[in-house]
């Protein structure tokens, strides 16, 4: 062969591999810039976490399996597709209760750290919460009944001169900070049970509504609550203006009809906080799935929902597709769902398959930027409640000496373990009795929760990008499968 033929020959051949590459960039090339993602690769490992619901696995580590290659195995499958994408998911977690405090204030230097650490830290061994409601002032489940301005009967101060968080400090601020140190990035919401009870109609705290004459001055009883809150190193991202508006037999409670609550964002609260160069968000509503109603009214108003970040539920009445309902009435504002206790009187495995269901699964499938569970922490006899409070809420966690996980504990970490905030859920379906949610990390990890509801044992398939993986599920069990 000549020079020049080789030459010729090198120049064509050249020529051959530039044209191929850039064909082949070009069509990876999606609209906006980037690249398309391929298909997964073959071999890719799933890691998976088992809670049976006859509590013989509790978030039980199984043997590692792969995607490969072909056609599904099994006529059951489970499709994820990372291309559908819906809401970024904000966090999951519980109320902290002042009560929950208490009880974990006191345990010793060593439990308490090392439960503060399993709840909220990264490792191996945690469950990452990363989302923690508060109470505004007392709940049901604290020491005692307080606001953060109670003052002798008969006296008012509308300058709100005597504001304290001082009963906060003694527990519950405490416990907060060594939080923080172990998760800065946590998420917090404030909820209030009632306001002050010289600001109410009937001067107690249960029940009753909020006199018009201190919608201002309750407006700015927020306000000092965040900013106090913040000068102790404390962000609060959002409040609700009350909690379960609509009942008022709790105590504390106070009942707020969605005209009045319409009214306080609009002329008070709104721009108070506007004023106040306050970004915490409003979040309206914060009750039952019976009623979409009402947070739909407040949204309806244009000037109450310029300051309004979404709405907030609770599923002791309803269903949770009520959520969607609202979205789909305004689609620009969130949802999240705040609170479902577990009981005194609950199994394990109904309440592990019902809170899977319908808490997670159901909440996130239905537009929810959180999941979170009622109570962290109460003491064996469903301690601290205040009179007339809930006596048979029952924590995540059971403290009495020990620390014992109840059922809500591992409800809460099949998602919190492995779905951290900025995450994006992303499509799955449910196939008979298998119900199923799935998300993308900021890592990219996928991470499928899966909940067998019925009583047989199931076989079936999960697909990804083309790639499929055989594996079953017992009666009764939650797997959080990741890959």
């Amino acid at each position: 062969m000549t020079h020049n033929n080789l030459l010729k020959r090198s120049s064509v051949l050249v020529a051959f591999i530039t044209v191929a590459f850039l064909s082949l960039h070009f069509n990876c090339k999606k609209k906006g810039g980037g690249t398309t993602p391929g298909p997964e690769p073959q071999g890719v490992a799933i890691n998976s976490w088992l809670t049976r619901g006859n509590a013989t696995a509790l978030l039980q580590k199984q043997n590692v399996f792969n995607f490969s290659g072909g056609a599904a195995a099994t006529p059951l499958i489970i499709d994820v597709d990372s291309t559908q994408r819906f809401q970024t998911v904000d966090g999951f977690g519980f109320t902290l209760t002042e009560g929950s405090a208490y009880l974990i204030n006191r345990l010793s230097a060593a439990q308490r750290s090392a439960l503060l650490q399993e709840l909220f830290g990264k490792g191996e061994n945690d469950i990452s919460i990363s989302y923690l409601r508060l109470g505004i002032g007392a709940t049901d489940l604290s020491t005692k009944v307080y606001s953060y301005n109670d003052l002798p009967a008969g006296q008012t101060d509308i300058t709100l001169s005597q504001f304290s968080l001082s009963q906060d400090t003694v527990d519950l601020i405490p416990v907060l900070k060594q939080i923080l140190a172990i998760n800065p990035s946590i998420k917090i919401m404030g909820s209030p049970w009632s306001p002050p009870v010289w600001m109410k109609d009937n001067n107690n705290s249960v029940g009753g509504g909020l006199l018009p004459q201190y919608y201002s001055v309750y407006a700015q009883y927020f306000v000092k609550y965040i900013q106090q809150m913040q000068a102790r190193g404390i962000i609060i991202d959002a409040i609700t203006p009350q909690n379960e508006p609509l009942h008022g037999g709790n105590n504390p409670s106070l009942v707020m009809t969605a005209a009045q609550q319409t009214d306080f964002i609009k002329n008070h609260l709104g721009p108070a906080f506007r004023a106040a160069n306050i970004n915490t968000k409003i979040i309206v509503y914060d009750h039952n799935c019976d009623r979409p109603d009402y947070p739909i009214a407040v949204l309806n108003d244009a000037a109450a929902k310029q300051f309004i970040d979404g709405s907030a539920f609770h599923l002791y009445a309803g269903d949770v597709a009520a959520l969607s309902t609202v979205r789909d009435a305004h689609p620009d504002k969130n949802i999240y769902f705040t609170e479902q206790w577990t009981g005194a009187g609950g199994s394990f495995d109904g309440d592990l398959k019902w809170h899977l269901r319908n808490v997670i699964i159901g909440s996130m499938r239905n537009w929810s930027k959180v999941a979170l569970n009622w109570n962290l922490a109460n003491d064996g006899g469903y301690r601290p409640f205040t009179p007339g409070g809930c006596n048979q809420c029952k924590g995540a966690v059971t403290l009495d000496g020990a620390v014992n996980r109840n059922v809500g504990y591992y409800i809460i970490a099949h998602a919190s373990k492995f779905v951290p905030a900025g995450s994006v859920r992303i499509a799955s379906n449910t196939v008979g009795n298998l119900y199923s949610v799935a998300f993308l990390t900021p890592t990219g990890n996928k991470v499928l929760v899966l909940l067998n509801d019925g009583t047989n044992n199931v076989n079936f398939s999960i697909r990804f990008k083309g790639q499929s993986a055989a594996t079953s599920i017992t009666a009764g069990s939650v797997i959080t499968y990741v890959w």
